[in-house]
């Protein structure tokens, strides 16, 4: 029995970790992606939108606390392929793991499902998640850049902001995608993917017609995220979403259509603004239409037994039995109730 339970351990910890290096390689994946598009701000390189938060949150929401080791492995080699290591990747390092743990904490307190199915859910990642808990890897990061003299003290607050909002940004765009791709169970019914493809064909032109348009046309993303919120709920809308911020990045960075002229600072900040507001109305909206649909077929299933009760009644026979409900318990993965016994 001893050696049974042995290979069991032994068997666990080489599934951990298989995981840990696996959350290590796409951190890593994900901070190379970043900074294929990155601003100066007073010295400093920032990156508008850093996934890697995004894809470390939904890791640890998804595997669970264990994994934080390939969270702290894979920021090292971020940060080693930018510049030799110092005392200040001490704080790089700290803060990126101590952000996204204490974000996927926050939202386990809350009580967060990580189907984004209830508008409470969205508010959760929004507040708890990408505002409250990035607030640590920014002011780790930057602050031990001040203390070591890689950056003047007057350029705190503005490479602070931009960090801050671009981790806070790589929750909001990426931590959404990932989780609802890992709960995707099914494809498109074959009638919906004529749907799929105009939506997908629309935002191909107007996208980058919108974001280098001298005009500065970026408002007509508003109409096709709501197109794919209403359509094909979360992930379309957040693909959407990042499809829209990854193309407004691209032309900010090139200094092009409605950011041609502008400082980089105003560049930052006018950026950072546009994809704030599209992450928010991918993600809100369709928490709150996951959650009409919800409703909508709750009640539904009450009438539709409720009119079998009446039936045999009328007919004067005893009411069927009600179907039984299983008990609902925490699941330890994500927070969502899940029948006892269930997988």
């Amino acid at each position: 029995m001893a050696a049974v339970v042995a290979v069991e351990e032994l068997r666990r910890s080489g599934a951990r970790a298989v995981g840990v290096l696996a959350v290590a390689a796409c951190y890593y994946a994900a901070a190379r992606l970043g900074l294929l598009r990155e601003l100066t701000v007073e010295g400093a390189v920032v990156t508008p939108i850093w996934p890697p938060t995004g894809v470390a949150v939904a890791a640890l929401l998804v595997l669970g606390p264990w994994c934080w080791p390939g969270i702290t492995l894979g920021a090292f080699f971020s940060v080693l392929s930018l510049t030799a290591p110092g005392i200040e990747t001490l704080g790089i390092l700290c803060g990126n793991t101590a952000a996204p743990l204490c974000a996927a904490l926050l939202l386990r307190r809350a009580g967060f499902r990580t189907d984004l199915g209830r508008l409470r859910d969205g508010l959760a990642l929004v507040f708890l998640a990408a505002l409250g808990a990035m607030l640590i890897s920014a002011t780790a990061g930057v602050g031990l850049l001040v203390l070591t003299d890689g950056l003047p003290a007057h350029g705190f607050w503005p490479v602070w902001l931009a960090w801050w909002v671009g981790d806070a940004m790589g929750v909001l765009i990426v931590t959404p995608l990932l989780l609802s791709l890992h709960r995707a169970r099914r494809p498109l019914p074959l009638g919906r993917w004529k749907e799929a493809t105009a939506l997908t064909v629309a935002v191909c032109l107007l996208v980058p017609l919108a974001a280098y348009s001298t005009l500065d046309l970026n408002f007509l993303g508003y109409p096709l995220i709501i197109w794919a919120a209403l359509r094909f709920q979360l992930v379309g809308s957040v693909l959407c979403a990042l499809v829209t911020s990854v193309v407004a990045t691209v032309a900010a960075t090139a200094g092009a259509g409605g950011f041609a002229g502008l400082s980089r600072i105003e560049v930052m900040l006018k950026l950072q603004a546009f994809n704030g507001a599209m992450a928010l109305t991918a993600l809100l909206l369709s928490a709150v239409i996951i959650e009409q649909r919800d409703t909508r077929r709750s009640v539904e299933r009450a009438c539709q037994e409720l009119a079998e009760v009446l039936e045999h009644l009328t007919a004067g026979e005893p009411p069927p039995p009600p179907p039984p409900r299983p008990h609902a318990t925490t699941d330890g993965a994500d927070g969502r109730p899940r029948p006892t016994g269930a997988p």
